[in-house]
């Protein structure tokens, strides 16, 4: 006798609790093989896979496409057997042959219609028909709208700013970029000398790689700096995990690699976890300026920005140099205005000096 075996939303960290926006992949009667996906959908961090836990033929589809389920919910079920030889793909659910309706707006029959005014009454102004949309906010919209509002209410949130000559970075880059993209297949960029150098002024400066439980400072002797990069879905913030222990190469190729599975909705919650520390680069949209926002539970954001061409005063003369502007939000509940200054005149020498990144001095 076949064993019937329920499909269920799994465990995928200890922050989420539920899954949004169900998608289904296999349709009642599709034979499926133990760890094929069968639904799609999404958490407040990332994309999530439901998987078969055995092989065998979908029996039954449990939730409607579209809908938000919580962790350990029942979504399916999957009759255990031995899949044919030849098999004829299954006619498609009614869930997945029904095309999206389109949003519901009002008609004109449905508009109230404007009572009569006097003559003297000024004309009343009715919106036109089709002049508003209402569009849901997706998992990952509500998520940010909440951690945003969340670390500005819980945390004493300050900026503070600084600018950076890129010029010998420009140098170095011009004189190796052919020989890195020939030896390790990808190439030089700005991202990894800034973690380089955050990552120096994080062991110089600790709270900053810190954050607050109740009434303790809970301070980590590990690096895993969040990277901004961007996808269907938005901005979103994987990490590079023990970005101490990296070489150049190395940061670059796990950026490219995270920066890859976001194009492609692949990332996952545990891309998201356990980050110590935060770089933003708005830079990349024309940002010349910004206040980042804190990253809870972490401490400190780093933002870049616009690298422009401005005069600036080298030894007693005016020269152009590339510039960027730089801006560090943190805590002031643990990081004192001068630590966070310190800390992004740390940044700041780094990468006017680069050569003190590629020797450790």
């Amino acid at each position: 006798m076949s064993k019937i075996v329920d499909v269920i939303v799994p465990t995928v960290g200890e922050s989420v609790t539920e899954i949004f926006e169900v998608r289904i992949v296999k349709a009642v009667g599709e034979y499926v093989k133990e760890g094929e996906v069968i639904l799609e959908g999404d958490s407040d961090k990332a994309s999530i896979e439901i998987v078969s836990p055995v092989t065998g033929q979908v029996s039954e589809i449990v939730v409607e496409e579209g809908a938000d389920f919580p962790i350990g919910h029942v979504i399916a079920k999957v009759e255990e057997k031995a899949i044919p030889a030849e098999t004829t793909p299954a006619a498609p659910s009614p869930t997945q042959s029904v095309e999206a309706a389109p949003e519901v707006q009002s008609t004109p029959e449905e508009t109230p219609k404007p009572k009569l005014a006097p003559v003297t009454e000024a004309p009343k102004t009715v919106t036109p028909v089709g002049a508003e949309k209402r569009v849901k906010m997706t998992p990952l919209r509500r998520t940010i709208a909440r951690r945003l509002v969340e670390a500005q209410q819980t945390a004493a949130m300050l900026t503070t700013f600084n600018e950076a000559d890129m010029t010998a970075i420009f140098a170095l880059r011009k004189k190796y970029q052919e020989r890195f993209v020939e030896k390790h297949g990808t190439k030089l960029g700005f991202m990894s000398f800034f973690l380089k150098a955050v990552v120096d002024a994080l062991q110089a400066f600790p709270a900053v790689n810190a954050e607050v439980d109740g009434d303790y400072i809970v301070y980590k002797n590990f690096y895993n700096i969040g990277v901004a990069v961007s996808g269907p879905k938005g901005l979103m913030v994987p990490v590079v995990r023990n970005a101490d222990q990296l070489s150049f190469s190395e940061i670059e190729l796990e950026i490219k690699r995270l920066a890859g599975l976001a194009r492609n909705n692949k990332l996952k919650p545990q891309h998201f976890q356990e980050g110590t520390f935060t770089i933003s680069n708005g830079g990349v949209f024309g940002s010349l300026l910004s206040t980042p926002i804190l990253n809870p539970p972490q401490v400190g954001i780093l933002g870049m920005h616009s690298i422009q061409e401005r005069p600036v005063n080298v030894n007693g003369n005016v020269e152009i140099r590339p510039m960027m502007y730089l801006a560090l939000s943190y805590d002031h509940r643990i990081i004192d205005g001068k630590e966070a200054v310190s800390f992004l005149v740390r940044v700041k020498e780094l990468v006017e000096n680069p050569e003190r990144l590629l020797f450790d001095v």
